[in-house]
C-alpha cells in the first residue's frame, strides 16, 4: 500500500477497498488471497464438555486433568469449558418466559464461565489460571510462565447472537468458539473432549445401530445432514471455511490415555478434517 493525494492535496492509502463497496463479491473474493498470520500455530486447543465431562464430576474430570498436566510440558495448551447441564436448565427457563436468542446467549455463557474458573482453580497446582476474552492476546506470555490457561468456550456474541433458522436456542455455542478461537490464534486443530468414542450417525445412547465414523471430510459431513450430531453444526461451516483449523478431534475423556493420544496427533476417536484448499 503507498500514499496518494488527492485534488484538495489531502494524503489517502492507497487500497483497492478505499473506493469499493464491502459487498462487491469480487472485491470480496480478493481478500482471501494470501497467507494468514498465525500467531501460535502449535497451539493445543481443547475443549472440556459441559455436560459430558465437567458435569460427571471429580471421577471423570480429575483423570483428565492430571492428563493435561502431564502433557504441558511437552505441549503449548489452551483449556476451554462447555456450559453443560446447567446451561440447558437456563435456556429452559429462559424459553419459558420468552426470552429471545441473544439473552439465552448470554445466560450460556455466564455458565462456561463457571465452568472455567472450577478447572482453572483444579489445575492452579500445575499453572492453571483462568482467563477472560479479553486476555487472548495475552496468551503467548501466559504459555511462555507454563502456565495452562482456562477459558470459557462461548463465543462472544452475547445478547448479539443472530437468531437461528430453528428454535431460540443460540447456534454459536461452545464448539464453534472453541474453533474459532483457534482460527484466530492459528492453531491446526481442535481437540473435543466428550464422553462418547467419537462421531456416529446417530445418538449411540438412543441408536444401537448407529455407525461409528473415524474419520470424514466436513464438507461431506455437512452434506449428509444427519438428524443429530455429536457437535454443533454451525462448527461444521466454520471449519469448511477455516484458514489455519484443519481437523477437529473428538475424544472420549472418559478413555484413560484418549486425551494424550490425541495432543500427540494421533486419533483415538473421530477426526474431521477439510481438505486443504477447500
Amino acid at each position: 500500500m503507498s500514499l496518494k493525494r488527492d485534488d484538495s492535496g489531502r494524503l489517502h492509502i492507497d487500497t483497492p477497498l478505499m473506493a469499493e463497496s464491502l459487498m462487491d463479491r469480487g472485491l470480496l473474493a480478493q481478500t482471501g488471497s494470501g497467507e494468514v498470520f498465525r500467531p501460535l500455530p502449535d497451539l493445543q486447543v481443547l475443549k472440556l464438555g459441559g455436560q459430558s465431562v465437567i458435569d460427571r464430576g471429580a471421577a471423570v474430570v480429575l483423570p483428565i486433568l492430571e492428563e493435561i498436566s502431564a502433557a504441558r510440558p511437552a505441549h503449548k495448551i489452551l483449556v476451554m469449558t462447555g456450559g453443560g447441564t446447567r446451561s440447558r436448565h437456563a435456556y429452559a427457563i429462559a424459553l419459558d418466559l420468552g426470552m429471545p436468542t441473544g439473552v439465552l446467549a448470554k445466560l450460556g455463557a455466564g455458565i462456561s464461565q463457571q465452568n472455567a474458573l472450577m478447572i482453572a482453580m483444579l489445575l492452579a497446582p500445575s499453572g492453571g489460571v483462568q482467563i477472560a476474552h479479553d486476555d487472548l492476546v495475552k496468551l503467548p506470555g501466559y504459555l511462555a510462565l507454563g502456565a495452562i490457561p482456562v477459558m470459557e468456550a462461548m463465543p462472544p456474541y452475547s445478547l448479539w447472537e443472530k437468531p437461528d433458522r430453528v428454535g431460540r436456542i443460540p447456534p454459536h455455542r461452545t464448539d464453534v468458539g472453541t474453533l474459532l478461537t483457534a482460527e484466530v490464534m492459528g492453531a491446526g486443530r481442535v481437540i473435543l473432549v466428550k464422553d462418547e468414542q467419537g462421531l456416529f450417525t446417530a445418538d449411540p445412547k438412543k441408536d444401537p445401530e448407529a455407525a461409528f465414523i473415524a474419520e470424514i471430510e466436513v464438507n461431506e459431513l455437512i452434506a449428509r445432514d444427519l438428524d443429530d450430531l455429536a457437535v454443533e453444526r454451525t462448527m461444521l461451516d466454520a471449519l469448511a471455511n477455516a484458514r489455519s483449523v484443519s481437523e477437529v478431534l473428538i475424544v472420549n475423556g472418559r478413555e484413560r490415555g484418549a486425551l494424550t493420544a490425541a495432543l500427540n496427533g494421533e486419533n483415538p476417536g473421530s477426526r474431521i478434517y477439510r481438505e486443504p484448499g477447500g
